[in-house]
């Protein structure tokens, strides 16, 4: 999972922002994509993210921005990186246990409800074969639940009535104004949904990008910025 720091980038998008269509440099991206990708000593694949449940296979030979728009990906291949870009989205990164297949998936709300994570175990586990419980996943930094304010639209999503919702996944929280808004839990909502999946082993980075300004770019806390990426690969 990459960080703010150590790129060439200026201004909002200071300093290793991976995104290209942030109204950034394009000079100053694809030097910071270099570098990312001297970091992992693999060949990231930068996904066309929609906010879908489209899971693509990669391969090692293959273009490293696929036209399909997709918001996950998984392969067997070595040195090629499964990779996410996020700027409170959720990343999610899986491995099989044995390492013989990873994934990568962009979990936002809509993707998330959508059956994004589900699609991406379902891929991964039919790749060798195996049961979800043979998936490890990894949840890394994104919008916490004390900073993601959402609307009734979201619970209804999520099939929650905004009158009575499960308060371990949203919270009533108006606004001052009175408007009815609610605070979601993003990673509860991804575990219950890999949980549900048969994954078993889950890990949580418990980081938000909101309240940590100096270590990640943030959508929701500073509008116009950059993007981190996650990434997992096979040696």
């Amino acid at each position: 999972m990459s960080q703010r720091a150590g790129g060439v980038s200026s201004g909002r998008c200071s300093s290793l922002n991976l995104g290209v269509a942030v109204g950034d440099a394009p000079a100053d991206v694809a030097e910071n994509r270099s570098r990312f990708a001297q970091a992992l000593s693999a060949r990231p694949v930068w996904l066309r993210q929609v906010h879908g449940v489209n899971v693509l296979r990669l391969h090692a030979g293959g273009d490293s921005t696929p036209s399909e728009p997709a918001d996950a990906a998984w392969t067997t291949d070595i040195g090629v990186a499964c990779t996410v870009q996020v700027a409170d989205c959720l990343p999610v990164l899986f491995t099989l246990r044995d390492g013989s297949a990873v994934a990568a998936a962009h979990a936002g709300w809509r993707g998330l409800a959508a059956g994004v994570l589900q699609a991406t175990v379902q891929a991964l586990c039919e790749s060798k074969q195996v049961p979800p419980s043979e998936v490890l996943a990894w949840l890394g930094p994104c919008i916490g639940p004390r900073e993601f304010e959402v609307g009734a639209d979201v619970l209804q999503a999520f099939a929650e009535s905004p009158t009575s919702p499960d308060a371990r996944r949203f919270v009533y929280s108006p606004r001052a104004d009175g408007a009815a808004r609610w605070l979601a839990n993003l990673p509860l909502l991804a575990a219950e949904r890999l949980v549900a999946a048969g994954v078993q082993n889950i890990t949580d980075a418990g980081i938000c990008t909101v309240q940590s300004p100096s270590s990640f770019f943030s959508f929701r806390r500073d509008g116009v910025t950059g993007r981190m990426a996650a990434a997992v690969w096979r040696r």
